[in-house]
Order: C-alpha cells, then structure tokens, then sequence
C-alpha cells in the first residue's frame, strides 16, 4: 500500500501525515484494511478507548499538553529506536550521533537504551516491553505515551496508577468524542513513535533498529507469542513508514 500524493508537498507542514486528530477520516481507511487483514476486533478497541479516557481523568496529575511535545520535537532531528536485532549494535555505533537531538524508543527499545544509560525524551508503548524500566525512565522524564487497544487494557489499566512521570495516551480509534486520548495514526509502537514525531513537525526522522523484514529481535520481547502475527504486524510497519518521503523518515 502506497500513500499516492494528490500534489507531492515541497514544504513539510503540508504533509497531511499523521495530522489525524483532524483527519481521522483518512486515518479509519487504513485502520479498516489493517484491522481486517489481522482479525483486530474493533469492537474491543473502541471499549478500550472509552475506558482509557475515563482511567487518565482519574490521573491528571502528571499528563501533559501538546506544547510539552512540540518543544522537544519541533524543528529537530529526532532519532526513532525500533526493536529489530541491530538495536544494541547501531545504538552502540551511533550514540555521538544522539547528543542535542530527540530520542524516542518504541516500547522494549527503553531497555536497549537503559543498559547504556541513555533516557529517551519519549517513550511510545502498548506495555508489552519491560514495564518496570519504562515507569524507571518515565520518574527521570521520559515522557510515556501509552497506547490502548482491544487485548492490553487490563495491563494499561494496571499501569497507569504507577505513573510517577509524564504521559499522555494514544488509541487506535476515532479521539473526537474523548476528552484526554489521542491517535497520531500508526499501528505498531515503532511507527507510531513516527507518526507521533511528524504531527510536531520534526526536521527528520531517523530510525535506529528499524527492520521490518527480519525476525523479531530481543528487545521485542515477542516470546511465546504468535510469530505468524507478529510477522504481519512488522509488514504493516513498513508499509506505514512508507507513506512518509524517504528523505524525511529514513534509516540510520
């Protein structure tokens, strides 16, 4: 699936991806394909949502408005951690490269980056990482924004009353009738982390530990769980980063 631009945007704040919040129509489109090539019950991803939105009004103290955001992303590199195998290698072969620019790991990439004491500015999570380390970073301000859907609801909501640092949350479905859940578009925590990164108008966006044709790496934490699945997920991933020019959002 390729994104055909109706005119191809020279300046970056025409992109209309992810601007979702204010296009969801364009969003739901792909959310209808995606949900029906994987069985997604969208069902229980709307009870997620309502649930979420209710839980973070229970917990206001520590979320954040979108101007905490758009000062760490606006007109900035931002680096994009995914899980792939070369995480810990590239993390280790680049890190000069991450000083005074943003850092935003997807789920379990928090821990790569933890065993080399580096706190993402932003961790972008459906909790299926190492929990304990991402609420580690979050205490030292790392931003956590949590993402609800149909099968982690149980997980969020035992989470969120362990928040000792900021965070925001995400769903899958449309926000327009919820007062504090967002969707910046995006399926899996690695291409959500670029689509949350484009609504702030970053730079660019470069991606460490990005290979959605390999199989899962440590740091996806996939265990046990379905590898056929888990395989269909990462080709949507990419077909996903590549709505987005590949000068804009590229490989370290």
């Amino acid at each position: 699936m390729k994104w055909k631009w109706k005119n191809k945007p020279t300046k970056l704040k025409n992109l209309f991806f992810c601007r979702v919040d204010m296009e969801y129509k364009k969003w739901n489109k792909i959310y209808q394909r995606l949900a029906e090539d994987l069985g997604i019950n969208r069902y229980a991803d709307e009870t997620s949502s309502e649930i979420f939105d209710l839980l973070i009004g229970s917990y206001q103290k520590y979320y954040v408005d979108f101007d905490t955001l758009r000062n760490l992303i606006e007109g900035n590199t931002v680096f994009v951690f995914g899980a792939a195998p070369s995480l810990e290698e590239e993390i280790k072969k680049y890190k000069k490269n991450f000083e005074n620019n943003t850092l935003i790991a997807a789920d379990g990439a928090t821990s790569a980056l933890l065993k080399v004491n580096i706190i993402p500015d932003i961790i972008v999570s459906d909790l299926d990482g190492v929990i304990a380390d991402q609420l580690s970073a979050n205490k030292k301000n790392s931003i956590l924004i949590i993402h609800a859907h149909g099968d982690n609801i149980d997980v969020v909501q035992k989470t969120i009353p362990m928040i000792k640092g900021p965070y925001l949350g995400t769903i899958q479905t449309n926000p327009d009738k919820y007062r504090f859940v967002k969707n910046f578009g995006g399926f899996t925590d690695g291409d959500r982390a670029v689509f949350l990164a484009d609504f702030f108008y970053p730079k660019e966006i470069i991606l460490i530990g990005f290979d959605c044709s390999a199989n899962p790496g440590f740091y996806s934490f996939q265990k046990k769980n379905n590898y056929v699945l888990k395989m269909k997920k990462l080709q949507w991933c990419q077909r996903l980063l590549n709505l987005f020019p590949p000068d804009y959002v590229r490989n370290i």
